[in-house]
């Protein structure tokens, strides 16, 4: 009867989800082109801003990996606050720089900025493979994560190999047909969910297994104390030196990630990426509660090992909770991880369509719908590898968020500073994606207890810049307004309009 309720529950709320997604581009589909599928028109105010990139950061991770981070570690992973927080200031400047030079040009993601920064079309398809290698583990995550959240909160009505697929429908289902003006209308849905469910079990799960914050925190500082310092319990020296640059490497890689940079891209005007930059620190305030129940569950459903201890929020809610309940906590969590999925797709689908396949000349024509194709190809392709080779894009994750961090100095310097030239960006890429790949795959991350990330990324600046100080200069380096295109007084502002000329 459980099983029953909850996955009727959780069903519902899968139908719902698709449709908003396909109520979110009623009278537009027929005419859009790729600039309406893949960045929204560019066109969406500063709430659907809020929640789309809101959605992008609150993923799977926030139920099973920052509860499982929490019961095994515990201090460590106050960093996922604190990049996030670092990130969304930096983005105050940085995505309005982005949207005003993209915006001028008619660009619709990093791939195509790159290329058009430096005059080549192939350094835009490098970007967009480098980029495909760096999310498909995040889409391969999302489905793994949702596929266990669907298994557990059924009760286990819903085996995981259907799990996954469902996952991997409901978002290929409308991301397809409606794009990210669909990501934003089902993070809406998502954001309430994931609101109200946390707020009831931050407030539900302290009384009901301790009687309250007061004996659960005292309890936890007389027995647990090792969870509330650096290095955190078992955490294998992430200590203050790890939190700082992970802190710094992340903050930075999060404003140019490319589902970022596609939430800027869609965004109104400027001043709208101003607000949000403001806004989004307040959705942080949420991580605290799976952290926070992971802690709790260290006392209620002790000695989980592996990837159990992901579960640890999940064993609190199917343990105590009504049935309908466990469904609604279970569809947030599941549209958490099919928000970001669907941007994932998305984003690859767009770079592509655009700066891949769309440079063939039979497809150069049919950008949105080789974007579409490929968004499920990329889909179809992290399903079979979950199926099939789990640990394939597990492994490559390692290094996802530290290899995108080495294309800051290619995208942001790039863009503020215009000696930077073609060579010397390309130099230290590949420089510092070969230090992140030896140090990450060598056993090597954190180095002399910093992240490997940030290492590499400096080592990828310093030959960035010495290769443009020592090296010739490029006799088609444009140093005219071409290649900023921005305001050099008023940086990210909306071009001015045409001027009339009066009668």
């Amino acid at each position: 009867m459980n099983a029953t309720v909850a996955t009727a529950v959780l069903g519902a709320f899968m139908v719902l989800t698709v449709a908003l997604g396909l109520l979110a581009v009623r009278g537009r589909a027929s005419g859009g082109g790729l600039a309406e599928w893949s960045v929204g028109g560019r066109s969406l105010g500063t709430v659907f801003i809020w929640v789309l990139m809101a959605g992008e950061s609150y993923t799977s991770f926030s139920y099973l990996g920052a509860a499982g981070w929490g019961y095994n570690f515990g201090a460590p992973v106050l960093y996922v606050l604190a990049y996030m927080s670092c990130g969304y200031a930096l983005g105050y400047a940085v995505g309005p720089m982005l949207w005003a030079y993209a915006r001028r040009h008619g660009l619709v993601g990093i791939s195509d900025i790159v290329a058009h920064r430096y005059g080549r079309p192939w350094l835009g398809a490098a970007v967009a493979v480098l980029a495909t290698v760096c999310l498909l583990p995040y889409i391969q995550l999302q489905i793994t994560g949702m596929g266990v959240v669907v298994s557990t909160v059924s009760y286990g009505a819903i085996s995981l190999n259907w799990a996954y697929f469902l996952a991997f429908a409901v978002s290929t289902g409308f991301v397809v047909v409606s794009g990210l003006r669909g990501s934003a209308w089902v993070s809406v849905l998502k954001d309430i969910l994931v609101i109200v469910t946390l707020a009831f079990l931050a407030c539900y799960v302290p009384l009901h297994y301790f009687g309250g914050y007061g004996p659960f925190l005292h309890r936890l500082v007389a027995e647990k104390p090792q969870w509330l310092v650096f290095p955190g319990h078992a955490s294998g020296g992430l200590g203050g030196t790890w939190f700082l640059t992970t802190t710094l490497v992340n903050s930075l890689t999060v404003v140019i990630f490319p589902t970022t940079v596609a939430g800027y891209l869609g965004a109104r005007n400027a001043e709208a990426l101003r607000r949000n930059a403001m806004y989004l620190p307040f959705y942080n305030v949420l991580l605290y509660v799976p952290m926070l129940l992971g802690l709790a569950a260290l006392f209620v459903v002790p000695g989980l090992v592996g990837a159990d201890s992901n579960l640890a929020l999940f064993k609190l809610v199917v343990d105590s909770l009504p049935a309908w309940a466990v469904g609604v906590i279970g569809a947030a969590a599941a549209l958490s991880s099919i928000v970001p999925m669907a941007v994932f797709m998305l984003v690859i689908g767009t770079m592509w369509g655009r700066s891949v396949l769309g440079r063939l000349p039979r497809l150069a024509h049919r950008q949105k719908l080789t974007s579409q194709l490929v968004v499920v190809a990329s889909g179809t392709l992290a399903l079979l590898l979950t199926y099939t080779a789990p640990n394939t894009l597990v492994r490559l994750s390692l290094i996802s968020y530290e290899g995108m961090a080495q294309l800051v100095p290619m995208l942001l310097l790039g863009l503020v500073w215009r000696r930077l030239t073609v060579r010397a960006a390309v130099s230290g890429l590949v420089v510092g994606l070969a230090l992140v790949c030896v140090l990450v795959f060598g056993g090597h991350d954190p180095l002399w207890g910093m992240n490997a990330g940030i290492v590499a990324l400096a080592v990828n600046a310093a030959v960035a810049l010495a290769v443009t100080w020592l090296g010739p200069r490029e006799r088609d380096e444009r140093p005219d307004a071409e290649v900023l295109a921005l305001d050099d007084e008023f940086p990210g502002q909306e071009p001015a309009p045409p001027v009339r000329a009066s009668s």
